[in-house]
């Protein structure tokens, strides 16, 4: 068997970024350090992350006053920082710089009273928190259906951003509905589908073609890692979204010549090589890596504030 990886694959600079922030402020306050919901959607990272003291929680109102706490990668609403002020909490944001772009964008068009359409999942942390950050009308896309029952205060003043882990397929699908019916919608310089999302979806992309199954690692909550299942299946091959070698079932190896093998954005690598042992191990297989860009975007971390200078 011939066991195939996409490159890229794997942690993008967004997600570096955000573990890096995590690590970076247990070793200069000490535990507990507290997280606002999964710091990325992975269960190794924030399982490993827990047995280093750092404690993830659904509410503000679980942290106790005083505590150093962590937004996530994905963005919070203006809501939660002020709920954040009020409860005394130390925060460090580690909001992904992408992300960030986009809510400057929809706060931007809100000022000079354009609605803005927020292209993604309903209900996803990211498209949630771009909601709460804005300063005007929003409207979330979905589907083909909330681009025909849409109704704005102006059509000649609508603007969009887009979720920046969606797929790049489905996103221009929607995007040109929305062009259709708003000819005059403004349009960002550039997408906001970031990088990382492009990059793994066109390897595998590539890929597909070459393998009779794909495996992709990464947690069943992660956006980008769905995304990256669906573009494989769409080229016409069988595909698994799995957390670790421990989900793959024999099963899905008969008659199989060449596998194909991907992480999303907030998977470690060390799981991807854990699949390809298992794999070897089962029978004698050969592993090579497609050929395909290397990524050096890196995101500057955030200079940590001295929360015990400002401690009673």
């Amino acid at each position: 068997m011939e066991i195939i990886l996409a490159r890229p694959r794997g942690f993008c600079a967004g997600v570096n970024r955000a573990i890096d922030i995590v690590n970076e402020a247990l070793a200069r306050y000490g535990a507990p350090v507290y997280v606002l919901h999964e710091i990325v959607h992975n269960t190794h990272v924030v399982s490993s992350l827990a047995e280093k003291g750092a404690v993830f929680v659904k509410s503000l109102d679980d942290i106790p006053t005083g505590s150093v706490t962590i937004f996530s990668a994905h963005g919070v609403a203006r809501a939660v920082e002020e709920r954040a002020s009020e409860l005394g909490l130390h925060v460090i944001d580690a909001t992904c710089p992408l992300v960030t772009r986009v809510h400057r964008r929809v706060a931007r068009l809100n000022k000079i009273g354009y609605d803005v359409l927020i292209i993604g999942h309903r209900h996803h942390p990211e498209v949630e928190g771009t909601c709460g950050r804005a300063v005007g009308r929003v409207h979330v896309i979905s589907g083909e259906n909330d681009v025909v029952e849409l109704r704005v205060t102006d059509p000649g003043r609508v603007g969009y951003v887009t979720q920046t882990t969606l797929s790049m397929d489905d996103a221009s699908r929607l995007i040109t509905l929305v062009k259709e019916k708003f000819p005059e919608i403004d349009i960002p310089e550039r997408t906001d589908i970031c990088y990382a999302t492009q990059s793994r979806q066109s390897a595998v992309r590539e890929l597909a073609g070459q393998v009779d199954l794909f495996l992709v690692v990464g947690s069943r909550n992660s956006s980008n890692s769905n995304r990256l299942r669906e573009v494989a299946e769409k080229q016409g091959v069988r595909a698994h979204l799995i957390d670790s070698w421990q989900e793959i079932m024999p099963a899905w190896l008969d008659g199989v010549t060449r596998v194909g093998i991907t992480a999303g954005a907030s998977a470690p690598e060390i799981l991807v090589r854990e699949v390809v042992r298992w794999l070897q191990e089962r029978q004698p297989s050969t592993v090579r890596e497609m050929d395909g860009p290397e990524e050096n975007t890196r995101f500057k971390l955030p200079e940590l504030p001295d929360f015990a200078l400002q401690e009673s």
